[in-house]
């Protein structure tokens, strides 16, 4: 009578599940995949914390210009500037902002401002752009193993 409703009795239904094969075939992929993307994810997040470096020198900059239309020359102490120590380290913290005087000229004339990452800040591991540096007449470097891609 079961036969003539449309039913199937139990026991003739067939249960398939995932076999102990394609549980590891979507392991692998997984795998391969996140070795792909994890370092290029890495890499992004260190390039977007760079934006960092750059917004500390170039707020240092406008610092330094400001001290110079008041006193007559630049300075080397951060704390002069206005910031809480010298050096300072930069908004989100991932970098320390230095300022030197230039090659070859007095601090009256000249200062260069150089962006380190902080030990221990995620920054530290980034080899492509290890330090940022901003000269008093505009021109911009860095150093590292991608310079040409820093700034």
């Amino acid at each position: 009578m079961s036969r003539m409703l449309g039913f199937q009795p139990i026991h003739a239904a067939r249960h398939r599940g995932f076999t102990l094969i394609e549980l590891m075939i979507a392991i692998v992929i997984v795998a391969i995949l996140l070795a792909v993307a994890l370092p290029s994810y890495q890499n992004s997040v260190q390039k977007a914390r760079r934006a960092d470096a750059k917004a500390a020198l170039l707020d240092a900059a406008n610092r330094q210009e400001g001290y110079m239309l008041d006193r007559g020359t630049y300075s080397v102490d951060m704390t002069d500037l206005g910031f809480a120590q010298s050096p300072y380290t930069s908004e989100k913290k991932h970098y320390s902002v230095a300022a030197t005087v230039c090659s070859g000229g007095s601090i009256d004339r000249c200062y260069v401002l150089t962006a380190t990452p902080v030990s221990g800040s995620p920054q530290a591991d980034d080899t492509r752009c290890t330090a940022f540096i901003l000269h008093s007449n505009g021109s911009k470097t860095a150093t590292g193993s991608d310079v040409l891609n820093c700034w």
